[in-house]
């Protein structure tokens, strides 16, 4: 125990240089006047106020931009979630010829950066299926991912095969079985999953931005980074404005992960036979 007593300091101050970017944001988006020196960090009270929020509200509609990126990432999720459940049970757990060569395109897809796909993603969604401007042209390209797939895939391979065979047994169909049987015994991959790529849509910013021209149509990020190349040179305090809008974008992913972190455990699968 003594010779482990610089732990907690040390753990502190990790936790406050972690701590203080975000810190500096919620502090920088309450200031009325811009203050870039070190003490701005520690701003007099009379220089705290709302109006940044309330002047971001007025350039880009936060409560539209809020819901487009929430029906964006509601949607991409929910994508991942169904493909991504049957793709990875069909892939650990049915028997058909090509299942392993199949497993092996999904890994070589992982290392296909998206930014090499975006050109014929536009062309095909744009002008072959005329989904501009819509919630659907941002939702379709990252409605299969391809990580979850494999995250799934790895999950459902830990299940004992005995709980399945005891179900086709009793004459259980295979969605009857993943739906009763798999599905409960993999939550910590469902929450998990959920978690992780709800940070993705939420934050992108290059897809949205290139598939949607009409500010009513813009998820939060795209709206932000147009109105700090636009109108925020006229703004009263335009970096406090834009980290007023940060603050809005961000709470939602910290305030998600600090709800579900107790949930990021593994299930004990082998509980469900008996020995």
């Amino acid at each position: 125990m003594t010779r482990s007593w610089w732990r907690v300091p040390a753990l502190t101050a990790a936790a406050i240089v972690f701590l203080f970017p975000f810190y500096y944001m919620v502090v920088g988006s309450l200031q009325r006047r811009p203050d870039p020196s070190p003490a701005g960090a520690l701003p007099m009270p009379g220089n705290l106020g709302a109006g940044n929020y309330r002047e971001i509200d007025a350039a880009v509609q936060l409560g539209r931009s809020l819901l487009n990126s929430v029906v964006f990432t509601a949607g991409v999720v929910a994508g991942t979630l169904v493909f991504g459940v049957l793709a990875g049970y069909a892939l650990a757990r049915l028997r058909y010829r090509g299942r392993g060569a199949l497993f092996a395109a999904l890994l070589l897809v992982q290392v296909v950066p998206f930014q090499l796909l975006v050109i014929p993603l536009y062309v095909q969604v744009v002008r072959g299926y005329g989904l501009a401007d819509s919630y659907l042209g941002m939702i379709l390209p990252f409605a299969i991912n391809s990580v979850a797939v494999f995250v799934f895939r790895q999950f459902f391979l830990q299940l004992p095969a005995e709980l399945f065979e005891a179900a086709r047994i009793d004459g259980a169909g295979e969605l009857r079985v993943l739906r009763s049987i798999a599905l409960p015994l993999v939550r910590p991959a469902l929450l998990t999953a959920t978690l992780v790529t709800f940070i993705g849509p939420w934050n992108e910013f290059l897809w949205p931005f290139l598939i949607t021209k009409e500010a009513d149509m813009q998820p939060l990020a795209v709206s932000l980074a147009n109105y700090l190349s636009t109108v925020a040179s006229a703004a009263t305090n335009p970096y406090g404005a834009v980290l007023a809008g940060a603050c809005v974008l961000a709470a939602p992913a910290v305030l998600l992960f600090v709800a579900f972190q107790r949930h990021f455990v593994s299930s004990d699968l082998g509980s469900g036979v008996k020995g």
